[in-house]
């Protein structure tokens, strides 16, 4: 038999220690170290990213790397340049790198134009519904039933002096429809829990309820659309640029390098003129990949556990 001194401490022993349910960003750092190929390519991404811009920013002048001269017509990777010249003698190390500078710029960009544009409007119809959703909702089925790819080259080519910024603004106005349904979707969900209902019961601002409540609930979908967002506005740019509808000539792009592999003669002996950049792509687009993965099945987890 027990003392009742001995029941005490037998019970304290015995009490389970209920531990508080993990942070989005604690489930997100669990998602990474279980997969070390999406741990590598974030911290492989984020070193890749503030070298390029750090050096593209302070160690390369634009305007000598797109200087031609023709003495250096496809010179082969040496000293003079690391991975060689194209048929104007033009750096390729160089133009890589702005041009890596230049599309991850955009991609950005476009992804955060498009990404607060979509996020508003996405919360707006969610939460309040009736003719605002309506509204926006038939403006939106009409971007998606266009072929904006098509439209957004018409502008391109209509434009008469096209730039980065035109160029980003262009994109933007055909990009933002994915993400503004995707949080449209999930915002009609939310809204209708008993923690969004109790604080209209007590009077609370409609804009504090959508700030503080709502979108919090919706971060870890938010973080993975626009990552994958990312990533699919980096091709764009390249593709766009590849097919001669992006960037102007005299600014260098993955893209633009990556055509010069149209004309069969540099395709089989100037290999340095365009494999860089290709493999650059291909190389950013694995590695945001991975990271969009990971970064998925974190909002799915932190779903699961509400």
């Amino acid at each position: 038999m027990l003392r009742r001194g001995e029941k005490q401490v037998a019970k304290q022993n015995n009490t389970k220690v209920v531990s508080a349910p993990p942070t989005g960003m604690q489930v997100v750092w669990r998602e990474f170290k279980k997969d070390k190929v999406a741990l590598f390519s974030l911290i492989s991404l984020m070193i890749a990213i503030v070298g390029i811009f750090i050096w593209a920013t302070f160690f390369i002048d634009q305007d000598s790397v797109m200087r031609i001269s023709l003495r250096d017509k496809f010179a082969e990777p040496g000293a003079k340049y690391l991975l060689g010249a194209d048929a104007g003698g033009r750096d390729i190390l160089g133009q890589l790198i702005v041009g890596a500078r230049n599309s991850i710029m955009i991609a950005i960009a476009i992804t955060m134009i498009t990404g607060i544009f979509g996020i508003l409007i996405g919360l707006a119809c969610g939460y309040f519904g009736g003719w605002i959703d309506n509204m926006f909702m038939r403006i939106i089925d009409f971007f998606i039933t266009v072929p904006s790819t098509m439209i957004i080259i018409v502008f391109i080519t209509i434009v008469p002096k096209l730039t980065v910024t035109s160029f980003i603004l262009i994109m933007s106005i055909f990009m933002w429809t994915g993400t503004a349904r995707l949080v449209r979707s999930k915002a009609l969900s939310e809204s209708r829990r008993d923690y969004i209902n109790a604080s209209k019961t007590l009077g609370t601002n409609d804009f504090i309820i959508i700030l503080k409540e709502l979108m919090p609930n919706l971060s870890s979908i938010l973080i993975v659309e626009l990552t994958l967002n990312f990533a699919g506005n980096v091709g764009i740019e390249t593709g766009l640029s590849y097919l001669g509808f992006g960037l102007p000539p005299s600014t260098p792009s993955l893209g633009t390098l990556v055509s010069y592999a149209n004309n069969p003669l540099v395709l089989s002996q100037y290999w340095w003129v365009w494999l860089p950049a290709a493999l650059t792509i291909l190389l950013l687009m694995l590695g945001i990949n991975y990271v969009g993965q990971a970064l998925r099945r974190a909002a799915d987890a932190k779903q699961r556990l509400g």
